[in-house]
């Protein structure tokens, strides 16, 4: 009996580790314009709401959601790709000064290549990468940039990713730094979001996320500098 006991429970973890094993390292291929935008606005105000509340686990948790249902990446390869980013957005969120914010982007490095494995849109992971911890310090630093230093930041990561020209994601940059403005205000002027506020937000972001689905979904293929430039 107990042979037969101990023989079953290597098969279940054998079963496990090799579906864990695929889970991680089997080839897909994601379609990378093909994204709800409503859905990705919804995720993303609930991430900031996690991110200003410092609850580093529920915004694991959305990214985790995120990734499995607009990059349909499998259960555990989610879960490994989004404690990159969780990791990278509340160590920067510690930080202080450039030398601190630097100590994000390792992290964003691992995110970014483990999207640009999957991504049928070929893009340069070190760049892009850059451009997300770029814009994050712009964010931080507002109080010495100018106006259009954001809106421009995210829509270079955009145009970077999707292989687009910029102009055509400033809808979306300008939109999204809109409803970051929301929050950033509020806490500038030492009050506390309402639920109003927040329906705002998520009511600008779905505009965002519309404008660049529109603006890539017109754009098939990548630009030939974005190929050039893959690194991964």
């Amino acid at each position: 009996m107990k042979k037969i006991i101990f023989r079953c429970v290597v098969l279940i973890v054998t079963v496990l580790l090799g579906a864990v094993l695929y889970d991680l390292y089997y080839p897909h291929t994601v379609k990378m314009r093909e994204f709800d935008p409503d859905e990705v606005a919804r995720l993303e105000t609930a991430m900031w709401r996690s991110y200003y509340d410092k609850k580093q686990l529920q915004l694991f948790n959305q990214l985790s959601e995120l990734l499995r249902t607009q990059y349909h990446m499998p259960l555990v390869r989610s879960n490994q790709v989004a404690y990159y980013a969780a990791n990278a957005a509340f160590t920067f969120k510690e930080g202080k000064t450039d030398q601190d914010y630097e100590k994000a982007l390792p992290d964003l490095v691992k995110f970014y290549d483990a999207i640009r494995k999957m991504s049928d849109i070929p893009f340069d992971v070190d760049r892009v990468a850059r451009l997300e911890l770029q814009w994050w310090i712009i964010h931080r630093e507002r109080w010495k940039r100018q106006p259009d230093e954001l809106p421009k930041a995210l829509a270079e990561l955009q145009a970077a990713i999707y292989g687009v020209p910029i102009e055509r994601v400033m809808d979306h940059g300008r939109l999204r730094a809109e409803a970051m403005k929301i929050r950033d205000t509020k806490a500038d002027d030492g009050r506390a979001m309402t639920e109003e506020d927040w329906a705002k937000i998520n009511d600008l972001l779905k505009q965002s996320w519309r404008s660049l689905a529109e603006a890539v979904k017109s754009s098939p293929t990548a630009t030939p500098n974005n190929r050039a430039g893959d690194s991964r």
